[in-house]
């Protein structure tokens, strides 16, 4: 047994929820009652947890378990593990696969909960270890351990992280020659991504090139070559790489020989979050078990939404057809999260998929609240309402972490994290950098800071580097000159830069006079920084559009401030804290809020969930509706974000987007439609609501429709009362 799983397992004593909301002492209850170790779970529940239980293993059906949002199917899935044990299933021969070590680790120690009360062990007995649980890349780096010899790695090979693969992928480029071409080739944390989709979506490089990376066609041959070498370097090196601890399993698999000494290795297969799989891990469970006896999918395709991670939902759609015998199809539609209303609106927007597994979620908590479809003239006024509702909730006995700010891309959060430090609303974001820690907004922060202060040698650092041909040596040797000259203009001036960047240093030069001159005439300094900055993302990312996008949005909020000085002072006293996938509050408060991209948010719950930007171009996005593989994501998506909320969900709509696309003479607004994805006929799940700003109504808050209609009525008919 896994010495580290049985002392999670002994020592945890936080309580889990059953599937019915109960916790594990009332599930112990219900055991007392009736004798029955399941009587907590719900008929569906119960049918998937007891599937072929008895039967001979060469006789069961594999099953697959379609969990609807908010479902239990993580506490279904512990059942079933330890109904197999019950019923004589060796621990050592039962493979659990997920795709976290959070995962793996959660479902030991429910499996663990699942058997301490079955069983009625003591509080200090270790009840049976899964030793053969985790994610799909930790079993297979086991497992390549194992048959290291047979398949040609030395045994004392080394994993590779993804930093270190793409420091190997950017030797060779430069040993290619390829990283001093004219022309942009990728870089090396582009080519890994490229190899990477290779390897897992099992299609050929050209396929890929043109459905995700269409800029990076023209190099096809040369990163066939850059490929080769890459191999060619890990088995000279005797390194593997992230990707291969399953492609080599998948490749072990299909040797006749191998494939069945694996799998008589494991009775039982089980594998959760099945929609998240990639053709890759598919193939490795076809080969694993051939018949499909004894495996176990848990997922819902309603929410796969990874396929730029190589997922695709046809795994999960086209699993009951996958094995040599049909696999048994159990369905979870109860919803233990979210109220009726919520579910019924949800329910309309996933019934209009071309392809689905059919279900219908349904609950037993009753509300007379629906979901809130709310119509908001801006972004800008989107913020403030948003903020405005959160600080509500909150005065009405709502925590701010039982709350949450959902959205499609992480820029789509830009306005409300400055309202909120504005406001000082502490909050967390999940999924992407924060908008002002992005590295492209910090660096035309920082232009506008040394534009501000001369002095300032870190932005000025950041800044020079921003110059093609200028490195390090050349940075400090200029910013010395500036520091002792009597005008920085002119030390920029008169700086002799190389050759070869004469124009380009002339063309910053004249940009850094006219954002000094410029003086209190904000914001013509902002928009001299901006017309300077935008070509500079040409050369410096492989993204450019998309960061030109959020220059332009930063453009446009920070003119909204009165000056450069009192647009950089708030900035700089209240400074989002640097984020990954998880930032900390910036205030410290015990209590905040939580911003979450929607991909960041799948598995998670809240109270109240606000959606932002639901509207075409945003969700679904302008990058994602070339084809209807892409717009079938997209809907699933909103699916996602709406089936995280508990009690309220409050669907924001603005009426008009800031266009960067248009030219300086053309309108810089766009007038914005709601999402296709709720259409007409939808409307009756949603109460509607139009947003009018305080300076309108005086107070800020939603006016219904119903008084509307109502005012205007009044106003229709008051000439009748003369």
């Amino acid at each position: 047994m896994d010495s580290t799983l049985a002392a999670d397992i002994i020592t945890s004593v936080t309580p889990v929820t059953t599937a019915a909301g109960a916790t594990a002492g009332d599930a112990s209850t219900a055991q007392e009652k009736s004798g029955d170790p399941f009587a907590a779970l719900n008929p569906e529940q119960r049918q998937a947890v007891d599937h072929d239980i008895g039967k001979a293993l060469s006789q069961q059906q594999p099953l697959l378990i379609v969990a609807g949002a908010g479902s239990g199917k993580t506490n279904t899935l512990a059942h079933r593990v330890a109904n197999l044990i019950l019923n004589g299933a060796d621990p050592q021969r039962i493979l659990l696969l997920t795709f976290s070590r959070r995962a793996a680790s959660d479902m030991g120690r429910r499996v663990g909960q699942v058997m301490q009360r079955v069983l009625k062990l003591g509080a200090t007995a270790a009840p049976p270890g899964l030793p053969w649980s985790g994610t799909f890349h930790s079993i297979g780096a086991r497992l390549l351990r194992d048959y290291a010899v047979q398949i040609g790695l030395e045994e004392n090979f080394t994993i590779n992280d993804r930093g270190d693969s793409e420091d190997l992928l950017g030797l060779l480029r430069h040993e290619m020659a390829l990283s001093s071409t004219e022309k942009r080739f990728p870089l090396k944390g582009t080519c890994l991504a490229i190899y990477s989709r290779v390897v897992n979506s099992r299609d050929d490089l050209s396929t890929v090139l043109n459905k995700q990376f269409p800029w990076c066609r023209e190099w096809e041959k040369e990163l066939g070559e850059l490929f080769e070498r890459y191999v060619d370097a890990k088995q000279e090196q005797h390194v593997v790489d992230y990707d291969d601890l399953l492609l080599f399993w998948a490749e072990m698999l299909s040797d006749a020989e191998l494939a069945q000494l694996l799998g008589a290795r494991f009775d039982y297969v089980l594998v959760d979050e099945y929609q998240d799989t990639n053709r890759l891990q598919a193939d490795i469970l076809r080969r694993l078990k051939p018949d499909g006896a004894g495996v176990t999918a848990v997922g819902d395709d309603a929410q796969s939404i990874y396929s730029f991670r190589g997922a695709t939902v046809r795994n999960i759609l086209d699993f009951p057809q996958q094995f040599s015998r049909p696999a048994r199809l159990v369905t979870l539609e109860r919803n233990y999260r979210s109220t009726q209303p919520i579910l019924a609106a949800s329910n309309a927007v996933i019934e209009q998929a071309m392809e689905r597994h059919t279900k219908t979620l349904w609950s037993d908590k009753v509300s007379s609240q629906k979901p809130q479809l709310i119509l908001i003239p801006d972004e800008v006024e989107q913020a403030r309402w948003v903020a405005n509702r959160v600080l509500e909730h909150r005065e009405a006995g709502m925590t701010l972490k039982s709350q949450a700010v959902l959205f499609r891309t992480s820029s789509h959060s830009a306005a409300l994290e400055l309202e909120l430090i504005r406001r000082n609303i502490p909050f967390v974001k999940f999924g992407g950098l924060k908008f002002l820690e992005s590295t492209h907004i910090k660096d035309l922060l920082a232009l506008l800071r040394l534009a501000h202060n001369p002095n300032g040698r870190m932005a000025g650092f950041r800044v020079l580097q921003l110059i093609p041909g200028v490195g390090p040596a050349t940075a400090r040797k200029v910013l010395d000159q500036m520091a002792i000259a009597g005008d920085p203009v002119d030390a920029l001036q008169n700086f002799t830069p190389p050759a070869n960047i004469a124009l380009e240093w002339q063309a910053f030069a004249d940009t850094y006079d006219l954002m000094r001159r410029a003086g209190r005439q904000w914001p013509t300094d902002l928009n001299a920084a901006r017309d300077w900055y935008l070509p500079q993302l040409e050369h410096k990312y492989e993204d450019p559009v998309a960061r030109s996008a959020d220059i332009e949005q930063l453009t446009q909020l920070a003119a909204g401030y009165a000056s450069r000085e009192k647009f950089l002072t708030e900035i700089t006293l209240d400074p989002p804290e640097a984020s990954s996938d998880f930032a900390a509050p910036p205030y410290r408060d015990e209590d905040y809020l939580t911003l979450s991209t929607i991909h960041s948010a799948k598995g998670q719950e809240w109270r109240s969930v606000h959606l932002l930007n639901a509207v075409d171009g945003c969700l679904p996005s302008d990058l994602a509706s070339g084809n209807e593989a892409e717009l079938a994501e997209e809907r699933r998506l909103l699916y996602v974000a709406m089936t995280r909320a508990k009690e309220h969900l409050h669907i924001i709509t603005p009426q008009r987007f800031y266009v960067t696309q248009q030219t300086p003479q053309g309108d810089r607004y766009m007038t914005a439609i709601r999402t296709r994805f709720i259409t007409p006929r939808m409307l009756p799940h949603f109460e509607h609501s139009t947003w009018v700003s305080a300076e309108q109504n005086g107070s800020g808050t939603p006016v219904p429709d119903s008084v509307k209609m109502l005012v205007r009525q009044r106003a229709k008919n008051a000439w009748k009362k003369n």
